[in-house]
C-alpha cells in the first residue's frame, strides 16, 4: 500500500487535485492578506497610541521628560509604518493563523484535522502572549540592564534613536510571538505521529544547541542578554510541549485501560 498522503478538501473531506490544492493556497493567502490589511489600517489609525505604548518602558526608565530622537527626515514615518505593520500582524494573528492552518488541514487525514482545529485559538493566544511577555517582562528588564551597564560600567549616555529603539522592540515582539509557538508545534508533531515523545526527550542536547543558535540569529546585534532572554523561554517551552504531549498520551492510555 502506498504511503503517499492524500490531499483532502477541508469542507467535505474529498480528495483534492494538485490544481485544487494550489487554488486553496491562493485563496487562503488572499484571505490572510485581507485580514492583515484590515489590521494594518486599524493600527495606522491608532498609531500614536501604539507609539506611546512602545515608548513607555524607555520613558519609565529614563524619566518622563526623555524622548527618543529621530535623526533622519524619514525615520519617523518609516518607524510609524513599521510599528503599524507589526501591530497589525499581532492584531490580525488569529485570522492569519486560522487561514494558514486551514490550508495545512487540507493535507491531513480526517483524524489529524481535529488537532489543527483545536490548535488554532492556542496559536493566536501564544503569539500574542509571547509578544506581550517581551513588552511587559523581558523588555523593561533588558532595557534597565543595558542602560545601567552603559551608565555605570562604560560611562556612556543611553540616548537611543527612535528608529533603532522601535526596530529593536518591534522585532523582539515578533520573535517572542513566534517563539511561543514552540509547545504547540511540539504537541502537534507528537500527536500527528511525525515524531515521538521519546525521540524528543533523547534529543535535548541538540535542541539546546538549536535554541541557542536561533536566539543568536533572531536577536539584533551581539546582545547576550537578549539572546539568553529568548533562549531560556524557548527551551522551557520545548519542555512544556513534551510535558503536554506526555500528559495527553497518559490520559489516552488511562481511558483505554478503563474501557
Amino acid at each position: 500500500m502506498s504511503g503517499t498522503r492524500k490531499q483532502y478538501d477541508p469542507a467535505n473531506g474529498s480528495t483534492m487535485s494538485l490544481g485544487d490544492h494550489l487554488e486553496e493556497l491562493r485563496a487562503r493567502i488572499i484571505l490572510a492578506l485581507a485580514g492583515l490589511a484590515l489590521g494594518l489600517i486599524v493600527c495606522l489609525i491608532l498609531g500614536g497610541w501604539i507609539v506611546r505604548f512602545i515608548e513607555r518602558p524607555y520613558v519609565r526608565i529614563m524619566g518622563e521628560q526623555t524622548r527618543l530622537q529621530a535623526l533622519g527626515p524619514t525615520d519617523g514615518f518609516i518607524c510609524y509604518m513599521q510599528i503599524a505593520l507589526i501591530s497589525g500582524l499581532i492584531l490580525s494573528s488569529p485570522w492569519v493563523f486560522y487561514q494558514l492552518w486551514m490550508f495545512v488541514a487540507a493535507g491531513l487525514y480526517p483524524h489529524e484535522k481535529k488537532y489543527v482545529y483545536t490548535a488554532i485559538p492556542f496559536i493566536a493566544f501564544l503569539f500574542i502572549t509571547g509578544a506581550m511577555f517581551f513588552m511587559f517582562v523581558i523588555g523593561p528588564v533588558g532595557l534597565t540592564f543595558l542602560i545601567k551597564f552603559n551608565q555605570e560600567f562604560l560611562g556612556v549616555a543611553s540616548n537611543f534613536t527612535f528608529k533603532n529603539y522601535v526596530s529593536f522592540i518591534a522585532l523582539m515582539m515578533l520573535v517572542f510571538g513566534l517563539g511561543f509557538q514552540m509547545p504547540l508545534v511540539i504537541f502537534l508533531l507528537i500527536k500527528t505521529g511525525i515524531v515521538s515523545t521519546d525521540t524528543l526527550r533523547k534529543s535535548r542536547k541538540f535542541v539546546i544547541l538549536t535554541v541557542v543558535i536561533i536566539a543568536a540569529v533572531a536577536t539584533p546585534g551581539p546582545d547576550p542578554f537578549s539572546q539568553l532572554a529568548l533562549a531560556i523561554p524557548l527551551y522551557g517551552l520545548f519542555e512544556l510541549g513534551i510535558l503536554l504531549a506526555g500528559l495527553s498520551e497518559r490520559h489516552k492510555t488511562n481511558e483505554k485501560r478503563f474501557t
